[in-house]
């Protein structure tokens, strides 16, 4: 059964990105959302009316209702076929499951059908300038004004802010309330007044991070996932889902680049120096843990395991770049020269140990929740 879906999904994807999309193969993920996005967002839309959108989401709410195992094909499959990156992750991996595990009946009938129909995009308000990657200290507010939340704060490596039309905040709705209490996860649509998003402009040039001022936004009341107050258990709950089946998928990307990156060392001479075939050998090696590891996990929701897998796939990527640069050699140096691409992930690996939870962070809470270790000082 499971060797019939992934020979469907091979050929629809075959099928599919040609014509007007064949173009796109390639384009888009971290780094790189500027390119083609119009174009992109065609595409998602196109997988949405052929219903390969949400595959993992019940038949009920507009999905497949895959199990875990075709899950991951399909995101293997998807990678295989070098399709473009997805425009509407957001609200199809991380809200949407949110939504359908913790909202209210009206807030799924509002929400998911317009994100299976890729008609609204979402980004994420969770990090702030003085917060960082420790989430229970932002202080974004929200107070409650009649049957409407007003917002007042800023939150900062907000993803595609620039085209999102909703984003799922973190904020403070508590006064005086500290750390993990007081906290609620609010829908808030973007494109109103009281909303200021400034791009931010990476080592790489472009600008899919940005910065998002709220400044007396408002949404409605009933706009809160769970309830007031307890938004850090929602909070946790979509970074679970954020480390889902997907990562698979993620995996045969960096497969990709490391086999690139291999061939590129045979045919400039680099290989032959011994320290540099070591250092393939290993990231090979550590290609293959991370599989086995995300395999084993798969499905497996106990505390340290969504840790972990972060840190596994995240320094193993951040060291690649850090190869590629040793293969390419002075090639590497110029900017605009023979390295272009190597130089990008070279650079924006850098962040990849950062955002979705810093190497610190995770490492915290590995310590703390799974080892039993004595919590650090916090102020």
């Amino acid at each position: 059964m499971d060797a019939e879906f992934r020979s469907e999904i091979r050929e629809w994807l075959a099928g599919n990105l040609a014509g007007e999309f064949a173009g796109l193969r390639g384009l888009g993920g971290p780094g790189r959302e500027h390119e083609a996005f119009e174009e992109r967002l065609a595409w998602d839309r196109h997988l949405a009316a052929a219903g390969w959108s949400c595959v993992g989401w019940p038949a009920e709410h507009g999905g497949r209702g895959l199990t875990l195992e075709q899950q991951v094909i399909f995101h293997e499959e998807y990678a295989r076929a070098n399709a473009p990156a997805r425009v509407s992750h957001v609200g199809q991996e991380l809200l949407g499951p949110t939504l359908i595990a913790l909202g209210t009946d009206a807030q799924r009938r509002r929400f998911l059908p317009r994100i299976v129909a890729v008609d609204e995009l979402w980004c994420q308000g969770y990090s702030e300038p003085d917060a960082g990657s420790d989430l229970a200290a932002v202080a974004t507010a929200a107070t409650l004004d009649g049957d409407e939340w007003v917002l007042r704060g800023q939150k900062v490596w907000t993803s595609l802010a620039t085209v999102a039309d909703w984003c799922f905040v973190l904020a403070r709705t508590e006064p005086g309330s500290k750390r993990h209490r007081g906290l609620s996860y609010l829908l808030v649509p973007m494109r109103q007044p009281g909303v200021e998003v400034r791009p931010i402009r990476q080592l790489t040039g472009t600008s899919e991070f940005n910065e998002v001022f709220f400044d007396g936004a408002r949404t409605a009341a009933d706009l809160v996932v769970g309830e007031p107050g307890e938004g850090w258990a929602v909070a946790m709950a979509t970074l679970g889902f954020e480390r889902g089946v997907a990562t698979l998928g993620q995996q045969v990307g960096f497969r990709r680049e490391l086999t690139a990156l291999t061939e590129l060392a045979r045919s400039n001479g680099s290989i032959d120096d011994p320290v540099i075939a070591d250092r393939l050998a290993r990231a090979w090696m550590g290609l293959e843990v991370m599989r086995a590891h995300a395999v084993r996990t798969l499905g497996d929701t106990a505390p340290g395991v969504a840790e972990v897998s972060k840190l596994v796939w995240a320094n193993w990527h951040r060291d690649l770049g850090e190869l590629a640069m040793a293969v390419c050699g002075p090639s590497s140096l110029p900017a605009g020269g023979d390295a272009d691409e190597w130089q990008r992930l070279f650079l924006f690996s850098r962040a990849d140990t950062i955002y979705g939870g810093s190497n610190e962070i995770q490492r915290n809470i590995i310590a703390e929740r799974v080892l039993g270790l004595p919590r650090g000082y916090r102020p």
